[in-house]
């Protein structure tokens, strides 16, 4: 059985940095996109940005280029974003996500099979 686990949320005062952890177990993930998403109270999911296992190459939502950083550890079979110079308004719940379909990384939740529990991630002002 495919499981995804995050871990590293928590709160943090504006500027300063986290960083998220998922660790996928239940097969192999070496053809995977692994997604991150975030969904603030009483909005959508939106993707944060993503990372094709096998060749490293990432992509990243506007809203966070320059400050988040996809990067992945194979011998841990685990994802990470890096999150630095947070923003209140990046205040959310962080999902993994992963699909097998491609290798590309979508930005629609709907194209991923797999789903982590979720973390809060809360910045302050």
């Amino acid at each position: 059985q495919v499981q995804l686990v995050e871990s590293g949320g928590g709160t943090v005062q504006a500027g300063g940095s986290l960083r998220l952890s998922c660790t996928a177990s239940g097969r192999s993930f070496s053809t995977s996109v692994m997604g991150w998403f975030r969904q603030a109270p009483g909005k959508e999911r939106t993707c944060v940005g993503g990372i094709f296992w096998s060749g490293g190459i990432t992509n990243y939502a506007d809203s966070v280029k320059g400050r988040f950083t996809i990067s992945r550890d194979n011998s841990k079979n685990t994802v990470y974003l890096q999150m630095n110079s947070l923003k209140p308004e990046d205040t959310a719940v962080y999902y993994c996500a992963a699909h097998h379909r491609s290798f590309l990384i979508y930005s629609d939740p709907t194209k991923y099979d797999y789903w982590g529990q979720g973390t809060q991630v809360t910045v302050s002002s």
